[in-house]
């Protein structure tokens, strides 16, 4: 059993902090996909440019006083330098995918979230006004909801599953998730039934009796 089985072998389920109520079915598990999460939410793909422009510049600038052999050498500190700005950034959001666990029941969004500090996020489907799907060409994408009511979640502490820049009213998100696709699939006919599903409120005897007398 690795070590990260071992920081979350108290859940009764995986992902999940307690174990299903009666009538409750998991639809669907999954995690963000590292290498996306790191380009989306870490901007690992702006950083790489942003030190390729150094390399070149620094080669360029070098070439008018030596030859290339040494106006290359001068780069390699840039090249050292970005290559470990960029292992640090995907080290961070391999460890954030690894301890995100997003899952669908036949009622709710389940989010366990957070590597130092871990949460689990419960959003049922009635809580949700819309979701919209942003999907990548490798078939990752992103799934934020749309809170109704006056549900309210803090941006930093749910940051990255939140849909970038919605601060005011924060949109909690599947983020980079393979197939994202079929995912949303899988929760638009969840949370049709769900919420084309009567509420049932049950009250006591004695509080009926008494509505009833006034």
């Amino acid at each position: 059993m690795s070590h990260h089985d071992d920081d979350f072998n108290f859940e009764p389920i995986r992902g999940l902090p307690e174990k299903l109520p009666e009538g409750e079915a998991i639809l669907w598990q999954g995690s963000p996909a590292p290498l996306q999460l790191a380009r989306e939410a870490l901007n690992l793909t702006w950083i790489a440019a942003y030190f390729l422009f150094l390399v070149i510049w620094r080669v360029a600038v070098s070439l008018d006083t030596v030859s290339m052999s040494v106006a290359l050498g001068h780069a390699v500190p840039f090249v050292v330098i970005g290559l470990v700005s960029c292992g640090i950034i995907y080290g961070i959001a391999t460890i954030q995918a690894r301890s995100t666990v997003y899952t669908l029941t036949n009622k709710r969004v389940a989010m366990r979230i957070g590597a130092a500090l871990t949460m689990t996020l419960n959003l049922p489907y009635t809580w949700i006004g819309t979701a919209q799907l942003s999907q990548r060409r490798n078939r990752t994408g992103t799934i934020a909801f749309e809170l109704i009511g006056d549900t309210r979640l803090s941006y930093l502490m749910t940051w990255p599953h939140i849909r970038p820049w919605r601060m005011a009213k924060t949109q909690p998100a599947l983020r980079c998730i393979p197939d994202a696709a079929n995912v949303a699939r899988i929760f638009a006919e969840a949370a049709d039934t769900r919420v084309s599903q009567p509420q049932i409120i049950r009250i006591d005897r004695a509080e009926s009796a008494a509505v009833a007398a006034e």
